[in-house]
């Protein structure tokens, strides 16, 4: 059920050889991603549970769910540029069928994030997932 630019993330890391290419690989998505306004990163943006500073803005246009995010930590940056490969332009409806756990699997995110990094990983999908939910 993953989008074609998620599909495209986990072509790439089919050719990375190892964690740290991988791992340099997210870094870079975070890098490519546009910032996020500062007007923008302010309390109800914010995304609590997460070690770094996080901020997520849904945007629901056409009744596909869309958001742009940003962080002060570079990992996290390229944590939210997967997310929005996996969620952006995706039916609202259909946001919470999506097992953000096992996509982040087939990158082997899972094994390869700290305890912080995974936990905040968790409560941006559950941001996400609750914006999607409020939308439909």
């Amino acid at each position: 059920m993953a989008t074609e630019a998620f599909e495209d993330i986990v072509g790439d890391f089919e050719f990375l050889e190892d964690w740290e290419a991988r791992y340099a690989h997210v870094i870079d998505l975070g890098r490519a991603m546009a910032p996020l306004e500062d007007a923008f990163k302010v309390q109800v943006t914010k995304v609590d549970g997460c070690a770094s500073q996080v901020w997520l803005l849904p945007e629901i246009a056409d009744g596909a769910f869309h958001f742009r995010g940003d962080s002060d930590a570079m990992i996290v940056r390229g944590l939210i540029a997967v997310l929005h490969a996996l969620y952006d332009g995706v039916p609202v409806a259909q946001v919470c069928q999506i097992d953000a756990a096992a996509e982040m699997a087939r990158l082997g995110l899972n094994d390869h994030l700290s305890a912080q990094r995974s936990n905040g990983l968790r409560a941006m999908v559950e941001r996400i997932r609750k914006h999607a939910t409020e939308a439909v």
